[in-house]
């Protein structure tokens, strides 16, 4: 045992903090420096955020770290640094608040689609060395009073110290902090230290929730005498500008474009992860008033629509329905038990089997039925698609997609929305089945986009205000039955006129409503796409 009596327990927190400084933070420093570069600034004031890193690491550890559990704390850093460490170097992600909430709902199959040896090196190297031997190395005892004493006096040299180098480059300083957010995020594990906060914040001291009930004047507007058949799929990591069908060189729709659709080009996804995306989408406050944390505690559009009498089905081949369906029916496709079409990777279109005996079994009433898709979930790609939708290639095989060339990304991500457009021409095939029975409706919106490399950055996930269009533009397909056309006096060439009009996921909500004919005081018209095709 490795024995060290020198500030005591100091000495860890020293240790680790330079560690980590050194070590996990090489994605913040190469941005840094990149930054000054571009705009002919010393590279001497790299030295600068060096100290701000390491000296704000320290204070906070030293405060933790007052008690004689320090060591395990310590382990939360290094836990914290290493996972924001992997994902900045491979995919240029950072850990916020909305990341961590989609991390702690991944399932097993998307946990294991982001393994690869470079993460378990990362793991080992930034984690399991240095938490070996923070237990290995043996601390003199100290009493409770020397221990609060050494950690507070480290924690005001640490104050002191970022004071000093605040001012003795305060021009910068600065300007840095106020103006340069996209490289700040990506300190390591600063970052997913105040995600982890504001989670914890947001969880234990939100106060007591009443749950809200929402649109209980709802009711079918009269005369409402044909059944509704409505499909809502929910894409997952679609780009809008990979759809052929909004303008993409390579054709990814080539079923899509022989159905009369209408594809809108400019809309605006709620969040750019899932598990912010698919509730917002469903709620009737909107990307500007949506609290994820009050979500669960306030009915949603299936609640509105359950009151109406309808039949509700959700079935996700994804990873949940982020609490959207708890109080309807929910079928699991993501395993064989369920989808008959595993490859071994279960395949979207496996959710359109058995549901003609589902449909059979509603005897009055309208239908719902969500359909949320895996879709064009990255990293592998190459896994979302069989190999007779493999049309571009060569694609790229790995979930590190910084080995792969940028061709071979394109041409992988680009298979998944050509496995979309046949999916999606699928779920029309189905509908136009009932169009002599029902008033048929397909709606299909992507929760989010995805970066594929575009300015060093891969996946998704980054705050809002610093994500690309590639993230947050999202596809919008609407295609409707002859039945509904005429009864609801459609004009789709009038619809099409409006397809380049700036929407966002909150049109969600109303157009549904709209296609129901459900009347409610909530409904607002002038967010119901269906509504800009009427006939006067």
């Amino acid at each position: 045992m490795l024995k060290f009596s020198w500030s005591k327990s100091v000495f860890l927190v020293i240790a680790s903090a330079l560690f980590i400084t050194i070590f996990a933070n090489f994605t913040m420093f190469t941005k840094a420096n990149e930054w000054l570069v571009s705009t002919s600034t010393s590279q001497l004031y790299l030295v600068a955020l060096v100290l701000y890193q390491f000296l704000l690491l320290l204070f906070l550890m030293a405060l933790l770290t007052m008690h004689k559990w320090y060591k395990h704390v310590l382990v939360v850093f290094f836990l914290l640094a290493v996972i924001s460490a992997y994902f900045a170097d491979s995919y240029g992600v950072i850990i916020d608040k909305d990341m961590l909430i989609n991390a702690a709902e991944t399932n097993v199959t998307e946990a294991i689609g982001l393994m690869s040896w470079r993460a378990l090196i990362y793991f080992a190297a930034l984690f399991a060395v240095p938490v070996f031997f923070l237990y290995k190395i043996e601390i003199a005892p100290q009493t409770a009073v020397k221990r609060i004493l050494y950690h507070l006096g480290l924690a005001l040299f640490a104050l002191v110290a970022i004071l000093v180098t605040f001012l003795a480059s305060s021009a910068f300083s600065a300007s840095f902090f106020r103006e340069q957010k996209q490289i700040r995020v990506y300190s390591s594990p600063l970052s997913a230290l105040y995600a982890t906060y504001q989670i914890a914040n947001r969880t234990f001291f939100n106060g007591t929730q009443v749950f809200t009930k929402v649109g209980e004047d709802a009711v079918i507007y009269p005369p409402a005498d044909d059944r509704e058949l409505v499909i809502l799929v929910v894409g997952e990591t679609a780009r809008s500008d990979r759809f052929s069908l909004n303008g993409y060189s390579r054709d990814t729709n080539p079923l899509l474009s022989k159905e009369s659709i209408v594809s809108f080009t400019n809309v605006a996804s709620c969040g750019t992860s899932t598990a912010l995306s698919v509730p917002c989408m469903f709620s009737i406050e909107g990307k500007e008033k949506f609290d994820l944390s009050k979500a669960k505690y306030k009915e949603n559009l299936l609640d509105v629509i359950a009151k109406t009498g309808a039949s509700i089905l959700w079935r996700d081949n994804n990873s949940s329905s982020k609490g959207v369906a708890d109080r309807f029916a929910y079928e699991d496709f993501t395993t064989p038990k369920n989808n008959p079409v595993c490859d071994p990777e279960c395949r979207d279109i496996g959710m359109l089997k058995g549901l003609d005996e589902y449909i059979s079994k509603q005897k009055k009433g309208d239908i719902v039925i969500v359909l949320h898709q895996m879709g064009s979930h990255g990293p592998s790609y190459h896994e979302r698609v069989p190999e007779a939708f493999q049309k571009f290639k060569p694609v790229c095989k790995t979930n590190q997609l910084d080995k792969c060339t940028k061709e071979e990304i394109n041409n992988a991500y680009d298979n998944t929305i050509l496995y979309t457009d046949y999916f999606l021409s699928e779920v029309i095939k189905f509908l136009k089945k009932y169009d002599d029975r029902f008033e048929t409706s397909m709606f299909y919106v992507s929760d989010h986009g995805e970066s594929l490399g575009e300015s060093g950055v891969y996946l998704h996930g980054m705050p809002y205000a610093l994500s690309s269009k590639a993230v947050t533009n999202v596809p919008l397909v609407l295609w409707f039955g002859k039945e509904l056309i005429r009864t609801q006096n459609l004009d789709m060439d009038l619809l099409k006129r409006h397809r380049n009009k700036p929407i966002s996921h909150d049109e969600v909500f109303h157009t549904i409503l709209g296609v129901l004919e459900i009347e409610t005081g909530i409904y607002k018209k002038e967010k119901d796409l269906q509504s800009l095709g009427i006939k006067k």
